[in-house]
This record gives structure tokens, sequence and C-alpha cells, in this order.
């Protein structure tokens, strides 16, 4: 099993400070915005956005959730392993609010429209926007694509794209591995 590595982490923080920018750019103050990591892995991306935006960028009214999509994925009774939930965080209002779903990779469209789902739970959202890290972008069973994205990536189903977080795996990168 080979990997290629497609970002490295001075450019995984490069990308993490511009779409935080364009975060600031398209929402100001943030006061009618709320953003949501789609658990797992977008939770780990939300939570370096939020840092970035309030230590860097001195943004104030950042109000960050965690969304765990597990039971409202089209595929969750087709595995063979019992499935573990993740824990959902919101701790505010969603309704009339718009919403930056943030997720780290954009693959088959799948998990989105699972958060679409599992968001109704939370009211009824003025707006929903999309943020990933990586979009691959020949990959989609779904129309839904991201309206902010670090970096597109054109590879083949035998190939998967892994993030790597400091937090998580003692090093920011991602890698295309071939499977």
């Amino acid at each position: 099993m080979g990997h290629k590595v497609l970002l490295n982490a001075k450019e995984v923080n490069i990308i993490l400070h511009r779409l935080a920018c364009q975060l600031i750019e398209n929402h100001g103050d943030f006061l009618d915005t709320v953003l949501i990591g789609i658990q797992p892995r977008g939770k780990h991306l939300a939570n370096r956005l939020e840092r970035i935006l309030k230590e860097t960028y001195k943004v104030k009214n950042i109000q960050l959730g965690h969304l765990d999509i597990t039971f409202f994925r089209d595929d969750f009774r087709r595995s063979e392993k019992p499935l573990e939930a993740n824990t959902t965080e919101i701790n505010f209002l969603v309704e009339e609010k718009k919403i930056v779903f943030i997720d780290d990779v954009l693959f088959t469209g799948r998990s989105i429209r699972a958060a679409l789902t599992a968001i109704q739970s939370f009211g009824r959202p003025r707006e929903i926007e999309l943020l990933v890290l990586i979009d691959r972008r020949f990959s989609r069973h779904l129309p839904i694509q991201p309206d902010y994205r670090g970096r597109q990536v054109d590879a083949i189903n035998e190939e998967k794209v892994k993030v790597h977080w400091k937090e998580n795996e003692g090093e920011d990168a991602v890698y295309l591995v071939k499977t």
C-alpha cells in the first residue's frame, strides 16, 4: 500500500488561513453564522478553524458545534460491524442562522446529504454552506459541491485521501493512499 503526500504541514496551515479569511469575507462578525463540524473527521478541521479565527483574526462571536450523522447515512445498515455513534454538540439555535458545514474530505456527497437531514432536528437554517479541506471532484454520487475548498484532488476509486491532524496523528498532512 503506497502513499503520496498531497499536502505537508506548511501547506495545510496556509490553506487553513485562506479558508478562515474566506469565511471572514463572507460572514463578517459571525453574528448570524454558526460553524458545524461533521463527525467524526470534520470536527478536527472545525476546531482548528475556530482557533485560527479567534486567535489570529480576533473574531469573537463564533459558535461551533459538532454533528453526528451516523444514523442518518443511507448506508448505516450495510455494515457488518456494529456502529459507534459520535456525539452531537450543538448548544445553540440554528433557526434562521447561516450554517457552514465543515468536513475534511468531500467524496461521494453522502455524508453531506446525511448532515442536511440531521440538522433538521435542530431547526430550519436560513442558509447552509459547505467547507471542505479536500474536494475529490470526480467521485460524486450526489449533486453536492463545496462553497469553500482547500484543494481539489483528482483521485481514482482505488485511492483514498487520508487527512492527518497534529492533535490525533501527530502531524498535519494529507496523503493519497493506494488501497
